[in-house]
């Protein structure tokens, strides 16, 4: 069965039915802020590590597959459907999802009315944008309900998933207008917080997620979208959610555009309140009205793709192949920039609570894309090598956030510190920049040790020397190497 085909002019992914044999997802975000967005809009967002500022929640190995994400139900008479297919999963008469560079856009219909979402994380802001414009192709006046969900994680996602006794006691919410705030232990011991928000009036909202699901309600049938009503519920406790309801009428022919964010934004320390118990939004706001107008939004993704634009243009082949060229000039490059973000640290497959980034997978990846973004490559090559152990050993891996390494996963997988020098070999035959040798970089994070790069790269070569087996082969360690 065919699932989909490559549209190498827009260079985008199409797939034609929401029933893939798994979820193909795709990554959003290049800098700080990522999300993960499959065909049928399931997946997850966070801030610089998936473990540690995990923005919403997903469920992996659930049953039914994909479970959580981005939804957006839309509520005509008495059918409810959601533009990519999950959850409730309606049989649509029309779908199509196009997995692109940095962005996804979902088109369906159902019954007349036809909706288009774009996502994407715009380039140099902690917020993933989902533009959904929906259009009446009757010609008739049509009476619809539009309700938004996503679930907040507790931020850091092994403790969200397994301290419940504490976290069902813990969820709070804030609701200013159409603005919706997470902020679990902001009070406490955060200064960060998240927001869920749109371009226009809302009806009502909810943040709890047992009033929008129902008693025994879930997120495939919630008693919120099929009473065609919200209850204002304010999170204290339980399951924090965000939930926007709004009534649409839509005239023959006409269209409508709501501009969804999800975000993520961080006050000073001494600077976190706005009165008591009210977060300061000031920054929240501010990238809101970055993204209120289409035109804002279109500038956005415009830029967006102008980035990979620049990337790709840097290498490319000509051949007669097509699909040698497409791999090569397209897919393969965009492949390395993710595994750049991510290190394989979160996906579908991987929850991004226990890697962290890979100090062997981060030298690896690094010969893929050195060439893309050389000043990146130097910045993490200084950051692999200062997690690395005064004997020359590393960190198998080290969290994106405190780029401190993993003590819950330690060291002595020994082609770890060979990989340093691959990397560093690479990147001075790309760039030609041999005073990265002379940079200080800590042993351990500890800047009082200290010392050049190329003392590192010594070190990491003599700890094979001196780890030799009874036939004086270097000794494998605790992995395989590659």
């Amino acid at each position: 069965m065919k699932y989909g085909y490559f549209d190498d002019a827009r260079r985008e992914y199409v797939i034609t039915t929401p029933k893939t044999p798994l979820p193909w997802i795709n990554y959003l975000g290049n800098e700080d802020f990522f999300s993960l967005i499959s065909n049928t809009c399931g997946g997850y967002s966070f801030y610089k590590d998936a473990k540690l500022l995990r923005l919403t929640r997903y469920r992996y190995n659930n049953v039914p597959a994909d479970t959580n994400g981005r939804y957006y139900f839309i509520k005509h008479g008495d059918t409810v459907w959601n533009p990519a297919w999950q959850p409730v999963k309606t049989r649509l008469d029309q779908y199509e999802c196009r997995h692109g560079l940095g962005y996804s856009v979902f088109r369906s219909s159902k019954d007349g009315i036809a909706a288009k979402l774009t996502a994407f994380v715009p380039l140099g802001r902690a917020c993933e944008v989902n533009q959904l414009v929906l259009s009446n192709q009757t010609d008739a006046i049509q009476e619809l309900t539009l309700t938004s969900y996503v679930e907040f994680c507790f931020w850091n996602a092994v403790d969200d998933a397994s301290n419940f006794q504490r976290n069902l006691s813990i969820g709070e919410a804030e609701v200013c207008g159409s603005d919706i705030y997470h902020k679990t232990e902001y009070r406490e011991r955060r200064s960060h917080y998240a927001y869920y928000t749109v371009n226009q009036d809302i009806d009502g909202f909810d943040t709890s997620r047992d009033a929008f699901l129902g008693v025994y309600g879930s997120v495939e049938r919630p008693k919120a979208v099929w009473e065609g009503t919200a209850s204002n519920s304010i999170a204290s406790g339980g399951a924090v959610i965000g939930s926007h309801h709004l009534k649409i009428t839509l005239a023959p022919g006409e269209s409508k555009s709501f501009i969804f964010l999800l975000g993520y934004a961080q006050n000073p320390q001494d600077d976190k309140w706005e009165a008591l118990g009210v977060i300061k939004k000031d920054r929240a706001k501010a990238v809101k009205a970055e993204f209120a107008t289409d035109g804002q939004v279109e500038e956005a993704l415009n830029q967006l793709k102008q980035y990979w634009d620049r990337l790709l243009s840097a290498y490319s082949v000509e051949s007669a192949d097509d699909k040698l060229n497409r791999m090569v000039n397209i897919w393969n490059q965009y492949q390395c920039m993710v595994t750049f973000n991510m290190s394989r640290s979160a996906s579908y497959y991987e929850s991004g609570t226990g890697r962290g980034m890979g100090f062997r997978d981060s030298c690896q990846d690094l010969l893929g894309f050195v060439h893309l973004i050389p000043e990146r490559a130097r910045q993490r090559i200084l950051d692999i090598a200062a997690t690395q152990l005064e004997d020359g050993s590393a960190y198998h891996q080290y969290q994106p956030l405190t780029k401190k390494g993993n003590s819950d996963i330690g060291g002595g997988f020994n082609d770890d510190p060979l990989w340093l020098i691959a990397a560093v070999a690479a990147y001075l035959k790309e760039t030609g920049d041999f005073t990265i040798l002379e940079e200080p970089v800590d042993f351990n994070n500890d800047h009082t040790k200290a010392e050049p790069l190329i003392e590192h790269l010594k070190r990491s070569f003599d700890y094979t020397l001196t780890h030799l087996g009874p036939h004086k082969l270097p000794l494998i360690g605790r992995a395989d190497w590659k």
